[in-house]
């Protein structure tokens, strides 16, 4: 029995816990919220974000930070990747030499264009750092509904440790040494999943989502490609797994802010009839200045960054994208 913290007690990081103590693990669970924390302990239940759920009596949890990191020396975070920069440098000092760093957040730092395994070995420097990442929406996984995930890290070894970590009857886990590769492309699902969700709100059906998710699905490629990573890695759980998992669920916050975009036809009107702000918003800016940065043209995440800016209206962009010459269809072009 490996012993296991995670940080990070929403939605997403308790389904997390779930999984690991199904997987024969002892986990602590942490989280700001003492309310939160003493509803897992007492009731092993998490109403404010996995109502009508039971979680495993066997979890437990903390919001003593010197308890969470004295308990293990394996540390998944699920923290908003919006904080992570900001809590790493606070947490700095008490993350011990040799452990394991496993991340399950997907996006791209604003400010530095940096993916978020990036930002952890910049703050925390050579530690053991994976991820684990997949089509993997909370409220299915939280019931324990068969699905599967890849376990990405530079190194076969640490890839091993994790997906060992994860690994139950309901939960298939591969191993990647392609973190760069599965780590774009669960930053760049999510403004995919916006195209989708603008075309839905536009009124328009499965034909121009296949080819919304298919195109995208090329660009995530060609972006793995001219990173040097391995362009076969948008093809797999990482890349089309995760993105035809949040493009055809109601349950995705992107698809559904997508939605709302492409009814209203403006940010600010979205905005307006409520749509909280998600990630595939805030970075699909940056993820067009890492595909100018490295030569590669990326219309349909480009259209979706101009949109959010308001450069350009839904019915603009579509326009836009559909009168782009065409050429021999190849998933690297």
């Amino acid at each position: 029995m490996s012993k296991v913290t995670v940080f990070g007690a929403g939605a997403w990081g308790s389904t997390m816990a779930q999984v690991l103590c199904d997987a024969g693990n002892d986990v602590l669970l942490w989280g700001r919220n003492q309310e939160v924390v003493d509803e897992i302990n007492s009731s092993h239940t998490n109403a404010k974000y996995l109502a009508h759920h039971t979680l495993p009596t066997e979890l437990k949890a903390t919001s003593d930070l010197d308890e969470a990191f004295a308990f293990s020396q394996s540390y998944v975070l699920a923290i908003p990747s919006s904080q992570l920069r900001a809590t790493l440098k606070e947490w700095k000092p008490r993350f011990s030499e040799g452990c394991l760093v496993v991340s399950t957040l997907k996006g791209i730092e604003i400010s530095t264009q940096l993916r978020m395994t990036e930002v952890i070995v910049e703050i925390l420097g050579p530690h053991r750092v994976a991820m684990i990442t997949g089509p993997n929406l909370a409220d299915e996984l939280v019931l324990r509904q068969p699905a599967g995930a890849v376990a990405a890290a530079t190194t076969q070894a640490t890839s091993e440790e994790v997906r060992a970590l994860f690994r139950t009857p309901y939960y298939r886990v591969y191993t990647s040494v392609d973190l760069l590769g599965c780590e774009l492309a669960g930053a760049i699902k999510n403004v995919i999943a916006l195209a989708v969700g603008i075309s839905i709100g536009m009124g328009f059906g499965e034909n121009t989502q296949a080819m919304l998710i298919t195109r995208g699905l090329n660009e995530v490629a060609r972006l793995c490609a001219a990173h040097g990573a391995d362009p076969l890695s948008a093809a797999g759980l990482a890349g089309m797994g995760d993105l035809v998992a949040t493009c055809g669920s109601p349950l995705s916050r992107n698809r559904t802010f997508g939605e709302l975009l492409g009814k209203t036809g403006s940010m600010e009107q979205a905005v307006a009839h409520g749509a909280k702000t998600v990630e595939g918003v805030s970075s699909s800016g940056a993820i067009v200045e890492i595909a100018h940065r490295v030569g590669v043209e990326v219309p349909v995440i480009e259209s979706v960054a101009d949109i959010v800016n308001g450069s350009l209206t839904p019915a603009q962009a579509l326009q836009r994208l559909m009168e782009i010459t065409t050429q021999a269809e190849n998933f690297i072009r």
